[in-house]
């Protein structure tokens, strides 16, 4: 919404100036102390020979007020800017109402088809700790995207091809049974991998027979190709139900398995470009010139490995989807890995190669049991929600009244999950912290959605609607201005991160909007006001709660109306 307030200042500003208006554009932001305007220029970004703050002087002498800017002046090297508030006020309010979920998007991404590709568990595994970030992460940009007019492809590429399957298939031979896969495939499926995993360390021979009974899935073996794909049907469908619960969706469910074509496509071109090097019988490419070490993309005994696969998944993904841009949010510990696929796509010399871009984030830390083994995310969620309920019922007017606790209960619960994921900086580690995620104080999950309740509850106890017949005016006290101006802020942060794709500036954006309203409850309130005013900070609320609504849905959360 400052966007077209940062136009007319930018438009005069180059006049007066002869500063080209992209360098103008690149140097507003909002300054640390409103008391000096709403916009400020830091003259020295615009490369102008001369004494910054003399310069900012004579220009702010020289610029006229209009209708969106009532004023300019300068305070050492910087201009600032006082923006038209009634204009704001009316243009801000009037923007959420008519747009309503649509606030704050745009459509620069329209007929863009984007891909990407996240979470990616291996099959027969519990779905763990360490998968969350890629999921949420991957899942926000599928949201941003899509909310921006992309065509978006999610991609969920399974870890389901390898020795270790030959490695389960053997052991489940030893150690399986019928009915406990049934009953928990994964659970029980995992439990037989530590097993057998535990017996090869005595018996080495395991290892050779896994080997070989990988070779057999490689050459198409129907019977261990069936016991293979058993276990990965199994996979998907609990990981599904792990799915529904975080409000994630996979358009593709993929795999290394599936890569036959791309395979032999980049086998041939590998050979015809002469990038391939013998090793001992194996096949490597080496990438020392472009200080990314050495890949080995075949075995000895010719079967594939993870580079082999994903180039050709690569080459086989372009080939049918055509896709602008794909995305794969894949930790940082797979940066090198990333840098040589993406190398070997250049190498080949394929026209799409600059489409690829990899997504990193840090790692989670402490995410752990006592005995330091890995926490299952089912568990982490269970024992969440639990928590959620105790600290629910601690209030049992409010519990009586929620239709379903067990669902409000599990909603905060991933709320918390989320919020001190996404609190992060993306490619930041983070230490898990059981204790500030189920707080319902502080910047966390479960304090945004009691600020979305507690904003819907306002408007259910108003006795009237939400109506843009008001006078705008009335809204001048410091906290109505506080909170108008955050939520004008909202479009601009959404171009910000639709190119940086970091998560954490809309949790803190929702977190700021969330203190924002939480100033203005003190003092604005709606019952038993006279009619105007309380029509008028209606509005108002129910701008904050459209607003907060579109963030959290935008981090992969349902924003709650009671709680």
């Amino acid at each position: 919404m400052f966007n077209q307030y940062k136009t007319a200042i930018i438009d005069q500003l180059s006049q007066i100036s002869g500063v080209d208006k992209a360098l103008i554009e690149s140097a507003i932001d909002t300054p640390k102390n409103l008391d000096h305007g709403d916009l400020a220029v830091a003259v020295p970004r615009l490369r102008v020979k001369g004494n910054p703050a003399q310069l900012g002087k004579d220009w702010a002498e020289k610029f006229e007020p209009n209708d969106l800017i009532l004023g300019s002046n300068s305070t050492g090297p910087f201009m600032n800017f006082s923006i038209n508030r009634d204009t704001l006020k009316k243009d801000v309010l009037t923007a959420v109402y008519e747009q309503k979920e649509k606030y704050g998007t745009n459509s620069n991404l329209d007929s863009k088809k984007i891909m990407v590709e996240f979470s990616s568990p291996n099959i027969a595994k519990p779905f763990h700790a360490g998968h969350l970030r890629s999921t949420i992460i991957g899942s926000f940009i599928i949201n941003l995207f899509k909310a921006n007019g992309a065509d978006t492809i999610a991609i969920n590429y399974l870890g389901d091809w390898g020795k270790q399957y030959g490695l389960l298939a053997i052991g489940f031979e030893k150690f399986g049974n019928e009915e406990a896969l049934e009953k928990d495939p994964i659970k029980h499926l995992y439990d037989v991998y530590v097993k057998i995993n535990a017996e090869a360390e005595s018996h080495p021979e395991y290892q050779d027979e896994a080997r070989a009974y990988f070779k057999k899935m490689e050459d198409g073996d129907e019977e261990a190709l069936k016991v293979w794909k058993r276990f990965r049907d199994l996979s998907i469908v609990k990981y599904k139900e792990t799915y529904d619960k975080l409000n994630v969706h996979f358009d593709i469910y993929s795999g290394e398995s599936q890569v036959k074509e791309g395979i032999s496509i980049v086998e041939d071109l590998l050979e015809e470009k002469k990038l391939l090097i013998d090793s001992d019988g194996a096949k490597i490419l080496d990438f020392e010139k472009y200080k990314l070490g050495k890949a080995v993309v075949q075995k000895k005994d010719g079967t594939s490995l993870y580079l082999t696969r994903d180039i050709g998944t690569a080459v086989e993904r372009y080939n049918k989807y055509k896709f602008d841009e794909i995305y794969y949010v894949v930790s940082s510990q797979q940066d090198l890995y990333f840098r040589q696929l993406f190398k070997t796509l250049e190498l080949l010399e394929l026209p799409y190669a600059k489409k690829f871009t990899h997504i990193n984030y840090g790692l989670v830390k402490g995410m752990s049991t006592r005995k330091g083994t890995v926490v299952f995310l089912n568990d982490i969620i269970e024992q969440t929600t639990e928590s959620m309920h105790e600290i629910m019922r601690q209030n049992e007017k409010k519990y009586a009244q929620i239709e379903d606790p067990d669902y409000i209960a599990e909603c905060v619960a991933i709320s918390a999950i989320f919020i001190q994921d996404l609190s992060a900086r993306r490619v930041k580690d983070y230490v898990f912290d059981w204790n500030r995620m189920l707080s319902f104080e502080g910047d966390t999950g479960p304090y945004l959605q009691y600020a979305h309740a507690r904003l819907c509850s306002v408007e259910r106890k108003a006795g009237f609607p939400v109506d843009l017949d008001v006078d705008f005016s009335i809204l001048k006290e410091p906290e109505a201005i506080a909170l108008i101006d955050t939520i004008a802020r909202y479009p601009d942060l959404i171009v910000t991160t639709l190119s940086t794709l970091e998560p954490s500036n809309i949790v803190h954006y929702a977190l700021k909007l969330s203190h924002a309203v939480s100033a203005a409850w003190e003092s604005l309130w709606v019952i038993n006001q006279a009619e105007d005013i309380a029509k008028a900070r209606l509005l108002l609320y129910y701008s904050a709660r459209v607003t907060l609504g579109n963030a959290l849905r935008l981090l992969g959360l349902t924003p709650l109306e009671r709680m």
